[in-house]
């Protein structure tokens, strides 16, 4: 399968927060040819690729996205909610996928400004100030939807420019393609590793699955795979990250020192290009959860740079995603068992 197509596949389908099994056949299907797949308690998709058993590395991608849920059936088929992870301002005019018995389509209005007063126009969007209009009459909508069903937004995949691509969600099934971008790398390859490929659960709400999976596959190595800001218009002010310049390696104390220079020798040697983030603190992802689980593990974070993230827009270049795969891959191809001991030592 071609990364564009499985990008689109995952962008395009819904599973927030706690609902990842909404796309667990589809991704079990997908990496099955690479190794044995199995679920835990927490939706964690495990995909396990057998090495030499000299040591285990797992590489992690979080499945789920940002979403809202339904807190109030109102009148003439309105639907008040509450947000996680997503700006109210971005929420405008935008159609919803309501997940109730059926899935049922919802737009996201407001107050044209003729109607507006003064003081309107000049208050900011909030997610209170904000409905879901079905369409529907009251009464049919609540045979339907009840206050706790999940909203996510739909999104249009557009192919831009540059090897780019607009959609939603790329926060982070961008980063599940960079693992079955690996997975291809290392389909024939006789690395000395286990390799365990973990699309994680619940990482908005709090890097839930990081913590159940890491702690079930007491991985040597840990590396998580997300997304970051690019520093362009728009992005960040500080920064010189950006799109098609390749993936972003993280340097902080969340980040295993010498597991991270060893990744940036493999990419010079077979001149992967690649940027660099600092992070002084929390990174806000998996990482922070993976280092501390059981007795530690040596974490590394990759990160794909994107533009307008927890949109229905974010942007990414394809290139970055598939660098991101390929040093991942030429990484576990360069560690030797006998090596891993002292690799991970600080």
């Amino acid at each position: 399968m071609e990364d564009k197509e499985l990008l689109k596949t995952l962008c395009m389908s819904h599973g927030p927060s706690g609902r990842e099994h909404w796309l667990g056949d589809y991704v079990t299907e997908v990496f099955s040819e690479f190794g044995q797949v199995t679920r835990d308690n927490l939706n964690n998709i495990i995909i396990h690729k057998k090495g030499k058993g000299k040591g285990k590395i797992m590489l992690m991608a979080h499945l789920d996205e940002v979403f809202m849920i339904i807190t109030e059936v109102k009148e003439n088929g309105f639907l008040a909610f509450k947000g996680n992870g997503i700006d109210p301002k971005t929420l405008v005019s935008k159609e919803v996928i309501i997940h109730g018995k059926e899935a049922i389509h919802g737009i996201i209005g407001i107050k044209p400004p003729h109607l507006m007063k003064d003081e309107d126009r000049k208050k900011a969007v909030t997610i209170d100030s904000l409905l879901i209009d079905t369409g529907y009459s009251k009464e049919s909508l609540e045979n339907i939807v009840k206050p706790g069903d999940y909203v996510t937004v739909k999104g249009n995949y557009k192919e831009l420019l540059n090897n780019n691509v607009s959609v939603k969600t790329v926060d982070d099934r961008g980063g599940v393609v960079a693992l079955y971008r690996c997975a291809k790398e290392l389909k024939n390859i006789k690395h000395d590793m286990d390799v365990y490929f973990v699309c994680s659960a619940q990482e908005e709400v709090g890097h839930r699955g990081a913590k159940t999976a890491t702690n079930r596959i007491n991985p040597d190595i840990g590396i998580a795979v997300d997304v970051t800001f690019d520093c362009g218009m728009y992005g960040l002010e500080h920064g010189d990250t950006e799109l098609g310049k390749g993936g972003v390696i993280c340097i902080g104390p969340n980040i295993h020192p010498k597991v991270r220079k060893h990744l940036m020798k493999v990419c010079k040697e077979y001149n992967i290009p690649f940027q660099l983030e600092v992070e002084a603190g929390n990174t806000g992802t998996d990482a922070w959860d993976i280092q501390v689980a059981g007795e530690g593990v040596a974490t590394l974070l990759i990160s794909i740079p994107i533009k307008y993230m927890h949109t229905s827009v974010e942007t990414v270049n394809m290139d970055d995603i598939k660098n991101t795969g390929y040093m991942m891959a030429k990484l576990i191809e360069s560690i030797k068992g006998e090596e891993l001991e002292e690799l991970v030592c600080f």
